[in-house]
């Protein structure tokens, strides 16, 4: 969006630089969800709608059921007339965020920019949330940040950066083959998600 420019080099979006391009069009051709979901007081349709004012009620609960909130929305007192409270208090932080993405869907930009979007939610939320991710990145040009790396698994090119600068960069296959940074932490937090699944508090039926 222009907020920096780069020090060297160019950002072609299509082959043309992106100076070249208005802030209106960045703004209406870029969609974020970032690691802490920024939701407004009111209810949860206004906040989905809010990625595309003109959007019908039909089209927000399309939205929602595209990345799996229809469902928890509907469970809710007032369904998708619930507020959801200052700053989105009345929402889990995992609701939240699937709210964020039914906004940035239903906005239908061409650029993505999911930054951390999965880092402060349980593995339980997260495989809604990478169910969404997949709906959300069809056909558009994405950005994923994470350190969550189950997040990136499927990307077409993974940047390992390592002290501000690029060390590793491949597929997660190619990655994992080189046995480096990448693959090591890998490892590590498939351990570690495994170990929490093992203790994890089991649901009564």
């Amino acid at each position: 969006c222009r907020f920096f420019e780069p020090t060297d080099g160019r950002i072609l979006i299509d082959g043309r630089d992106y100076r070249e391009r208005s802030q209106l069009w960045l703004h209406s051709n870029i969609g974020y969800v970032l690691q802490t979901p920024h939701l407004f007081s009111g209810s949860v349709k206004e906040n989905i709608r809010y990625g595309r004012l003109d959007a019908t009620d039909e089209e927000i609960v399309e939205a929602a059921k595209l990345v799996n909130a229809h469902d928890f929305i509907l469970h809710m007192e007032n369904g998708y007339d619930s507020d959801v409270g200052e700053g989105g208090g009345q929402l889990s932080t995992g609701e939240k965020q699937l709210v964020s993405f039914a906004r940035a869907i239903l906005a239908n930009p061409k650029i993505f920019v999911l930054d951390e979007a999965t880092s402060s939610i349980d593995t339980k939320t997260e495989a809604l949330i990478q169910n969404a991710i997949s709906t959300l990145l069809t056909g558009r040009t994405s950005f994923l940040i994470a350190h969550r790396l189950s997040t990136i698994r499927k990307a077409d090119l993974i940047l390992v950066v390592r002290g501000g600068k690029i060390i590793e960069q491949g597929t997660h296959q190619e990655l994992m083959e080189q046995d480096g940074y990448y693959a090591d932490l890998y490892h590590k937090q498939f351990e570690s998600e495994t170990a929490e699944r093992v203790f994890a508090p089991q649901e009564k039926a």
